[in-house]
């Protein structure tokens, strides 16, 4: 079940907000680990097992590591072993087929495929579950002895497909006590509007060009259709997860809890390194407390952080999906960073704002090629003909066509791709963003309706992670 469906809005959601506020508030946790097992079992039952078991590994470790705490020697091996056995499930079902695959290539080696689906959003509920006995150890949360609220914690339904990653001590004590107030439900409802109309108006909208174009034969390919093929990819993946993002955002808000923000409009960076502190800012808080800090982070030698950087990059490239084209990605980012760090942040210091922004825009761009496109073969045809040096023509009919088609909407998308709305909205008094912000939320998800009954076109990217 994904938040843009018509099942969800009209069924799913209403029944769980009546039960979840009919409760007394002492239940409200138990509904929604309940709620959330349904949400998570209704595509693939079979895989609640494999989240239940991941819940009770890490609640016991928690509770281990808190009793052994003075033993050091004990709470490293329970966090180790710990550690290990969540990333097992992960390798096993994300992995395997994987390294099955690419080993069997060795002459004398032949190691079967399983062919199993991929349980959805196990990348990021094994990562949230991971957080919590660290964030014990480190004394970050407290120890959650009560197996329902830490159960509601991993499972729950607003963050659980796609993020944002939380970790524990990010709602440690929200599981304990949270506020509920007609304001900040409708906070929430406003954020889910937003959200949803961004995944369902916008990026669904410009998805279609860019399936288009990726479906083309190379030799039938422009440089400008190549160019404008992947700007439609880097708007749809953008508002694809942001609008994931906001959605979950606000159904946090909705049931009284406040979850991180995950993007802050990445495409206004000024360099690939603020780009990764705008972009799925949740992922990179996680590598950034678990893993590139406890390497040493930046307190070490330059070569040492160096490596550190190529490690977390290599890992979060990697973490997107078993296939060379991600690791590929994750190595790209990875030295484009420690460039930035070495040699580039003076220049691009003295450098104006407009040329860093291009700059970033065209090392992001290439980066979603990469991203988008598995097969080498085709990936580097693709950036042949983007760059010129296929032979391909530079424009052709199709371009021609497409950009008078999605014209209008890559202009919308330019625009909400930056602060400009919200900072102009927030200039509008209150007394009139009283009654304008609900007369735009029943517009969009009117709007958002129609397209959904009307449309069988609603991909999610990320819902395969």
């Amino acid at each position: 079940m994904i938040f843009s469906s018509i099942l969800f809005l009209f069924i799913y959601l209403p029944l769980t907000l009546a039960v979840y506020y009919v409760v007394p508030l002492k239940w409200r946790n138990a509904v929604l680990f309940a709620v959330s097992l349904i949400f998570y079992g209704w595509g693939e039952p079979v895989y609640i097992v494999l989240m239940l078991a991941s819940i009770t590994l890490n609640y016991a470790a928690g509770l281990l590591v808190d009793k052994y705490r003075d033993s050091a020697r004990r709470v490293r091996l329970i966090l180790g072993v710990t550690a290990a056995l969540n990333l097992a499930g992960l390798f096993f079902f994300k992995y395997y087929d994987f390294f099955a695959e690419n080993l069997s290539r060795i002459p004398g080696i032949s190691i079967p495929a399983l062919g199993l689906d991929l349980p959805i959003g196990i990348s990021f509920y094994t990562f949230q579950a991971m957080s919590y006995p660290i964030d014990v150890y480190r004394r970050d949360g407290n120890v959650q002895k009560n197996y329902v609220a830490f159960g509601a914690f991993v499972t729950l339904f607003p963050q659980l497909i796609a993020g944002p990653i939380i970790r524990y001590k990010d709602i440690d004590s929200q599981l304990k006590s949270r506020s509920h107030s007609w304001e900040k439900f409708s906070r929430g409802a406003s954020r889910f509007t937003v959200g949803l109309c961004k995944k369902v108006l916008l990026a669904n909208g410009i998805g279609r060009l860019w399936d288009s174009v990726a479906a083309a034969e190379l030799n039938e390919i422009s440089v400008m259709s190549a160019i404008l093929g992947v700007v439609a990819f880097s708007f749809q993946i953008y508002f694809d997860f942001s609008g994931y993002s906001d959605m979950a955002i606000g159904l946090g808000r909705m049931l009284g809890f406040e979850f991180p923000e995950n993007f802050n409009y990445p495409y206004i960076s000024k360099s690939i390194t603020e780009f990764w502190r705008r972009w799925h800012i949740s992922l990179s808080v996680w590598f950034r407390d678990y893993v590139y800090i406890p390497l040493g982070g930046n307190r070490c030698s330059r070569f040492k952080n160096f490596r550190n950087i190529f490690i977390v990059w290599a890992l979060t490239g990697f973490w997107h999906g078993a296939s060379w084209n991600y690791l590929v990605w994750g190595v790209y980012f990875a030295v484009l960073l420690i460039l930035e760090k070495a040699l580039l942040s003076k220049p691009l210091s003295r450098t104006p704002s407009f040329v860093r922004r291009i700059y970033t825009l065209v090392l992001v761009a290439i980066s979603w090629c990469i991203f988008a496109i598995e097969d080498t073969s085709r990936l580097l045809g693709y950036l042949s003909v983007m760059f010129g040096f296929s032979g391909a023509a530079f424009a052709d009919t199709a371009f021609l066509h497409d950009l008078k088609s999605y014209g209008l909407l890559l202009v919308v998308l330019c625009v909400a791709s930056t602060p400009l709305l919200k900072n102009l909205y927030g200039r509008i008094p209150d007394r009139i963003r009283a009654w304008t912000t609900p007369a735009l939320m029943l517009c969009g998800l009117a709007l958002s309706t129609a397209y959904l009954v009307d449309s069988t076109y609603n991909p999610f990217l990320y819902f395969r992670f």
